[in-house]
């Protein structure tokens, strides 16, 4: 189940408002039972908790990429350095590379996510 803090922003994002402080303009809360909308300072109706369920898959596929867009930028980051002018990248790490960023091509599903496999970092 998609957090809450996402599904506010999709809701959000349909009605017109792209940019929430969530320390003033929406407060959420948890005390045991799960999260819940404390405070909504935002100009368009506060949907209920049951309305933004909708939104859970799409909200659980963006949180999912996200994650795997983290780690991917993390491994391409361990090599840039090889990607400078006064380098001589290796055909291996160039596809190695490209297949990094290419990972997140024709992801529509969590599962699709989950089965990302990561190329292995060729030898330096």
């Amino acid at each position: 189940m998609a957090y809450l803090y996402l599904k506010i922003k999709k809701y959000a994002e349909l009605n017109g408002v792209n940019n929430i402080n969530f320390d003033n303009d929406v407060i959420l809360a948890n005390v045991g039972n799960g999260d819940y909308i404390e405070s909504w300072n935002l100009n368009i109706p506060k949907p209920s908790l049951e309305s933004l369920e909708q939104y859970d898959s799409e909200c659980d596929l963006e949180f999912s990429l996200d994650n795997l867009r983290q780690k991917r930028n993390s491994l391409l980051a361990q090599t840039d350095y090889l990607a400078l002018s006064d380098q001589t990248m290796t055909a291996e790490m160039t596809a190695y590379r490209q297949a990094l960023r290419d990972i997140t091509n024709g992801l529509t599903t969590v599962a699709d996510v989950e089965a990302v496999v990561f190329p292995t970092k060729p030898e330096v």
